[in-house]
């Protein structure tokens, strides 16, 4: 049997009340998240007279903040022993942001609540992700990760389209549209306090003696675990911002007001594969799993580069969202496949701030290609970059190096 391979059972999947508590948890915060954030760019220039400028700073600063903290959550996660507190903590500050945007009177506010809702979204992230694989059995980690990233992008459509109905339902009241947003937050919060418990050996779990960044601490992270990085890093590269979905669907000839169609489309495709995908990958070699992904982005790119109508947009965004479906909980399934169990947290962490700037290389470099060269070379040097990583994936799998399952 070849590395990461499970064998075929007929057992019946039963994942953890925990995993689904976190779905659940996942699904109701970025309902709440993404119904203000569909709007708050409109809000910003169109009510409070912000500058796109400034629009574009708020985000940066909020993205490299949650990148940022993500490390030192999950590394602190692994020190003290427990994952809980700090999933609460990160959620609990998210969910106390929501009443600041529909308050907010001017750009001081809005600003606050974005950099304190992105500092509790790095925090959550890498000890969620660890809590995952502490609390769910070895066999079932992909349909475990597939589950919650089926429901969090679940929350992704459902909170612009709950957007786009309340906006109509009120006149286009933002701020009380951003009060509804209060709602689901609350709710993801009660969800982690009731329903979410730490497996027993981490509840009880004693406070490491070391601070888990040192030298002697990082070397513990196998030779594995640096190529599921590195693979992940290769992946990044090759798909940049699903804003240049948006760009492309308008350049040939959709109105601003369909628009959002296409993320639509993206994330229904998304949501509703990447359970399957993470079940499957239970079963089955997940690099091979990973390459079978990198080829649906080959496809989409292909299909978006020469794309001569919106139907065939929308074709090549369905082929993205199998692209993420197949590879996003699949790869924190094999970050915690390698990385030791008292190390997950900060493994985590430091797969997060290292793909999270090879995202914005990415689409730094698609929106110069785009400039200068128009949207066909953008997709077709993504295509080229996805063949590169797919290359490396088939050379790493045939030489049956790095990236072991723990089972099978």
């Amino acid at each position: 049997m070849s590395p990461g391979t499970r064998p075929a059972t007929s057992r019946r999947l039963r994942l953890p009340r925990g995993v689904i508590a976190l779905g659940f948890v996942s699904l109701f915060m970025d309902t709440s998240s993404e119904l203000v954030h569909s709007l708050l760019p409109v809000f910003l220039v169109g009510v409070l007279g912000v500058s796109a400028m400034s629009v574009g700073i708020i985000e940066g600063v909020a993205e490299a903040t949650a990148a940022i903290v993500k490390v030192f959550s999950g590394v602190l996660s692994d020190w003290i022993g427990r994952r809980k507190p700090l999933v609460l903590l990160g959620y609990g500050l998210a969910a106390l942001t929501k009443p600041l945007f529909p308050l907010a009177q001017g750009l001081g506010l809005v600003m606050t609540a974005r950099f304190v809702d992105r500092i509790g979204k790095g925090i959550r992230g890498a000890p969620r992700d660890a809590l995952v694989a502490d609390i769910t059995p070895v066999e079932d980690r992909g349909a475990a990760y597939g589950l919650r990233q089926s429901m969090d992008t679940v929350g992704a459509f459902l909170g612009p389209a709950l957007a786009l109905l309340l906006m109509a339902a009120t006149g286009g009241n933002f701020r009380l549209v951003f009060w509804a947003a209060v709602v689901p937050a609350i709710a993801a919060v009660l969800v982690i306090v009731f329903a979410v418990r730490e497996p027993d050996t981490q509840a009880t779990a004693q406070p490491r003696r070391r601070w888990p960044i040192r030298r002697q601490e990082l070397r513990r992270l196998p030779p594995a675990y640096w190529l599921v990085v590195g693979l992940a890093t290769a992946l990044t590269l090759a798909r940049f911002s699903e804003a240049f979905l948006l760009l492309r669907a308008s350049s040939v000839g959709l109105p601003a007001s369909w628009v959002p169609l296409v993320m639509i489309v993206m994330n229904v495709v998304y949501a509703a594969s990447a359970w399957p995908f993470g079940r499957w990958s239970d079963r089955i070699d997940r690099r091979r799993l990973l390459a079978v992904g990198l080829v649906f982005l080959v496809v989409a790119d292909v299909l978006l580069a020469i794309a001569p109508s919106i139907g065939w947009v929308l074709v090549g965004t369905a082929f993205w969202g199998l692209h993420m479906g197949a590879t996003q909980g699949l790869l924190s399934a094999l970050v915690a496949d390698v990385a030791p169990a008292d190390l997950r947290g900060t493994g985590f962490g430091l797969f997060n701030l290292v793909t999270g700037p090879a995202m914005l290389l990415a689409s730094v470099l698609a929106g110069a290609l785009w400039t200068t060269t128009g949207p066909a070379t953008t997709f077709l040097a993504s295509a080229g970059f996805s063949l590169l990583a797919l290359v490396g994936l088939v050379f790493a799998i045939r030489r049956h190096g790095g990236v072991r399952s723990p089972v099978g």
